[in-house]
């Protein structure tokens, strides 16, 4: 099994930018333990989306699409839980 690579787009390193640091540690530990496993135990999959999923981190979610073929993980959103699917 080969480990995807883990991409940022602009918007979610936006966002990543303005939470509090302990957040931040949490939430790029979380995405480091994508590499490995895309869908790890816990995660959703989006309704009407295909490949798009979210894990939880405390209160945040990271929202993010798994594109196999590319073996590449790009991580959408990193927003507080009741922001997160607005």
């Amino acid at each position: 099994m080969s480990l995807y690579e883990v991409a940022f787009a602009p918007a979610a390193t936006k966002e990543l930018n303005k939470l509090p640091k302990k957040v931040v540690q949490r939430v790029l530990e979380a995405v480091a333990d994508l590499t490995a496993d895309p869908r790890p135990k816990g995660c959703k999959k989006i309704h009407g989306e295909d490949n798009v999923f979210r894990i939880r981190v405390g209160d945040y979610r990271v929202i993010y699409a798994v594109f196999d073929k590319e073996v590449t993980v790009l991580i959408v959103r990193v927003r507080h839980r009741k922001d997160a699917y607005q």
